[in-house]
């Protein structure tokens, strides 16, 4: 009958600590979906994205409420590292775009910068990106949306020009020549119409 009873009492307390270990699971996890989604809503502010997709995309990407600023400077990034490599004049020209949008040096996003100037991001990071800067440039009037793209396409020219041909004088690499297209399809999407931008080195008609 002893023997009964400790089982019983043994079976029992396994029982109650199983169920308290899966209970701190759940309030672990609920905590950790309501930390997420509070990332989430501090990103949408900052970048004005209010679709859910792309905010769970951005952060499985690893931005942060603090690094979320330097979306705008990935496309550079793309452009610098065309030809599998970031000249001294690119990097220059990129932290001059970064301090411009009040990335301070030692920041978070600073860091995070530098180590993109470093190590080539993904393909992944670089896509992802640019499908979130055409979310935003479709929320915008339309005068934000032109304005934003024409900044955006002065400063690819300008990175573009840096690494090889001299705007007017020489042309780009074909490498670079690529991604200014890809990128100029994805800001075309977000105005809703094509609007060609002619590559680097080339006057329009």
């Amino acid at each position: 009958m002893a023997d009964k009873e400790l089982f019983g009492d043994r079976r029992r307390t396994q029982e109650e600590e199983y169920f308290r270990r899966q209970e701190r699971e759940l309030i672990e996890k609920l905590a950790q979906r309501g930390r997420e989604e509070a990332t989430r809503r501090r990103m949408a502010e900052h970048t004005g994205v209010a679709d859910e997709e792309i905010l769970r995309d951005l952060q499985a990407l690893g931005y942060t409420p603090e690094t979320v600023m330097l979306l705008h400077l990935v496309p550079l990034l793309q452009m610098a590292w065309a030809e599998g490599s970031v000249s001294d004049r690119e990097r220059d020209l990129i932290l001059e775009a970064a301090r411009a949008r009040g990335i301070d040096k030692d920041s978070a996003a600073d860091r995070q910068l530098a180590a993109w100037l470093t190590d080539r991001p993904s393909d992944e990071l670089f896509e992802k990106t640019l499908r979130a800067i055409g979310a935003i440039l479709q929320s915008r009037p339309s005068e934000e949306r032109d304005a934003g793209q024409k900044d955006l396409v002065s400063h690819l020219t300008a990175i573009a020009s840096a690494s090889g041909g001299i705007l007017g004088f020489g042309k780009v690499s074909p490498q670079e020549q690529q991604v200014l297209a890809r990128i100029t399809q994805e800001m075309e999407r977000s105005h809703g119409a094509p609007r060609p931008v002619a590559p680097p080195g080339e006057r329009r008609s």
